[in-house]
């Protein structure tokens, strides 16, 4: 993504990109890291480790939700909080933070794409469309908007005719777009296409 004017961020395409990619083929991923029983010394200190950065993580929620409480106005902050939730893959609370966010400012295509993943992480895939859409029409140019709608479109959608079109415009950006996992966003369209055909 272009780097984020409002505040000194900035998202790497490729990390949306394959999280996007990812998150096609996903629902979600869960894990723990504690276990019923022993375990062993390395298990333990692992805990401990992912406790404290859980805890870390915590204090920084508590700390921003007490910024944006005493500052409500406060654009930045609200964005801050919508990333740290995006982050931690909590898509209702970052939806909020980031659409109180765009209320008190414009923002711009990077949090607009931001809140059209988190609508798709909360099941929502029209919503999210229309959000790419809107980040799309700010910057035409905006790779990471295009690919998630194509995304979107091909696995919570299933259309792939409109994934076609919208990868199809993107590589008219840059044809050497390449997912998260290296491939060439081309190979990418040439996939869709030969699964398609094979329905038929």
């Amino acid at each position: 993504m272009a780097t984020d004017t409002s505040k000194q961020k900035t998202r790497n395409p490729a990390v949306t990109y394959f999280i996007i990619f990812i998150l096609g083929f996903l629902t979600g991923v869960g894990f723990t890291v504690y276990k019923t029983g022993g375990g062993s010394p390395n298990t333990l200190e692992s805990s401990q480790q992912v406790s404290k950065e859980d805890e870390k993580i915590h204090q920084e929620m508590l700390a921003l939700e007490s910024e944006v409480t005493a500052s409500p106005d406060n654009f930045q902050a609200w964005r801050r909080l919508g990333d740290l939730y995006y982050d931690h893959s909590q898509p209702d609370k970052a939806i909020a933070a980031y659409t109180k966010s765009l209320e008190l400012h414009g923002g711009d295509a990077n949090l607009v794409t931001d809140l059209g993943v988190m609508y798709r992480r909360g099941k929502q895939p029209e919503k999210a469309i229309e959000f790419f859409n809107k980040a799309i029409k700010m910057a035409p140019d905006h790779e990471p908007a295009r690919f998630n709608k194509a995304i979107v479109y091909m696995y919570d959608l299933n259309n792939p005719e409109k994934a076609i079109t919208s990868l199809e415009e993107l590589l008219k950006i840059n044809p050497e777009a390449r997912a998260g996992n290296g491939e060439l966003i081309s190979n990418f369209v040439k996939n869709i296409k030969n699964q398609s055909a094979a329905r038929k």
